[in-house]
């Protein structure tokens, strides 16, 4: 094959700091070794997507070394905050983005951010995204060609099969605490079925949004419900299987989302989902092969949906066959992660030619 450089944040194989983003360059990096390319990582300091004046200053020396014509495939969260470094190196290399989420998306996006994405994108011979909504998204947003703009959708890992309870009452959150991610959402749900039997555990890291934790932990103990619902941080790969393995049901209640690799990762357990049918879910949820769900999709940012529909789940043992038999269907069509990094070898072999 040829080289490729990889522009990813330090947190990528950080376990206190992790996220789909991270686990998909450290897969498709992996990936694309095996298959042959020399790849050579470049992990840059800094909170991406706010970085410091050390962070800025490390991806300009990256960048500055790399030689003319390199392919350079950059994490979108460094990427899309700057243009000032990257457009004025495209004319020299091969750049290509790599686009989680958009920053001009959601209830977390920025115009300001945008109008710099927007620059980056546009300046790069091809750009990454993991789903087709978003690929559609940023067509429709920044003008970008339809021949620049590429999918290559997140993989799945192996699982054994989630054994589940009769009374399918093991609820599972796994995103980090934010806003975004519509932890208030499931709460108020969740209070609103106070007279069902559940427990939910919610697993992602707290320390990104202090100001929302604080306001979550304020409404648990006002709700009564402070028993049954537990936040326990960032989990590593193993206790986070032993997650998945317990649990009856993944609940998603993003306001914003332009995948969501949890849900793959439940699939591959047999667990159905219930999740916002918002950006990337529904793609990431599929279908069966008889055309159902393996799970239940809801308006965002709709706490009495949310409520109906896990009343649905709890309350009827017969949703709760159909949705576990869907969901032991449409794992066995998810894409594995040498799919992904084959699409995104692909992508890096037409620029490169």
């Amino acid at each position: 094959m040829t080289d490729v450089y990889v522009v990813v944040p330090d947190s990528i194989d950080d376990p206190e700091r992790p996220s789909g983003g991270n686990a998909y360059d450290r897969r498709v990096c992996d990936g694309l070794t095996a298959i042959g390319w020399s790849v050579h990582e470049c992990a840059v300091p800094g909170s991406w997507p706010d970085p410091d004046a050390a962070g800025c200053d490390a991806l300009v020396a990256a960048v500055a070394g790399f030689p003319d014509g390199a392919v350079v495939l950059v994490d979108g969260l460094i990427a899309s905050v700057a243009p000032g470094v990257l457009v004025p190196q495209a004319h020299r290399l091969r750049l290509v983005v790599l686009v989680h989420m958009p920053l001009g998306l959601g209830v977390e996006g920025d115009e300001a951010a945008a109008v710099q994405e927007r620059a980056v994108l546009t300046a790069a011979v091809a750009v990454i995204t993991t789903s087709a909504w978003t690929r559609s998204w940023l067509l429709d947003n920044y003008g970008l060609t339809a021949d620049q703009v590429h999918i290559a959708e997140p993989g799945v890992a192996d699982a054994e099969l989630a054994p589940g309870s009769a009374a399918g009452g093991e609820l599972l959150c796994v995103a980090a605490v934010t806003r975004n991610k519509g932890h208030d959402v499931l709460l108020t749900a969740l209070e609103a079925i106070s007279d069902l039997q559940w427990h939910c555990v919610c697993i992602g890291t707290v320390h990104r949004d202090p100001a929302f934790v604080k306001e979550l932990a304020r409404k648990i103990r006002e709700s009564g419900i402070a028993d049954r619902v537990c936040f326990t941080g960032a989990r590593l790969d193993a206790t986070l299987g032993e997650a998945y393995a317990a649990a009856d049901l993944l609940v998603v209640a993003s306001r914003a989302e332009t995948y969501g690799m949890v849900v793959s990762e439940a699939l591959a357990r047999g667990l159905p989902v219930i999740a916002s049918a918002v950006g990337g879910l529904p793609e990431a949820l599929g279908s069966a092969s008889d055309g159902s769900l393996p799970g239940l999709l809801v308006p965002p940012d709709d706490s009495a949906a949310l409520a109906v529909a896990l009343r649905s789940w709890l309350g009827d043992a017969d949703v709760r066959l159909r949705l576990r038999r869907a969901a032991r269907d449409r794992r066995l069509t998810l894409t594995d992660w040498t799919g992904t990094a084959a699409r995104l070898s692909q992508v890096l072999a037409e620029v490169a030619a």
